[in-house]
């Protein structure tokens, strides 16, 4: 079964993104900030990351930068997830980018298209 990690402050959008991802046959690891990030991937071991990209205090594309700067980490695919920040397509797929972005509100479809082909290019 495919792991994926999802990251946001807002525990209803967690509560969302859980019921729907597991509906879909994946295992969800949620997390509600960005400090414990890189201890709960290590415990995890997910296999795609969702980060929102406003996580209080911490900002979800810094954190991706050091995700995809990091020898165990840079071949996770991230998804970020935003309602106030546009990540243009002419930016992914680059050095330290997320590997693709997913606006808030989110269409449940979109992001069940999003999270298979980031898992089936993984693989």
């Amino acid at each position: 079964m495919r792991r994926i990690l999802a990251v946001d402050d807002d525990n209803d959008i967690l509560e969302v993104l859980k019921y729907i991802l597991e509906d879909s046959g994946y295992e969800v690891e949620t997390l509600s900030n960005g400090y414990n990030l890189f201890n709960t991937i290590r415990e995890h071991q997910p296999d795609l990351i969702l980060l929102d990209i406003m996580l209080g205090g911490l900002d979800g594309r810094d954190l991706c930068k050091h995700l995809k700067a990091g020898k165990e980490t840079h071949d996770i695919p991230v998804i970020l997830v935003s309602a106030s920040h546009y990540v243009s397509s002419s930016s992914l797929n680059q050095e330290g980018c997320p590997d693709d972005f997913i606006a808030k509100p989110f269409d449940i479809d979109v992001l069940l298209r999003s999270v298979k082909r980031q898992l089936d290019l993984a693989a």
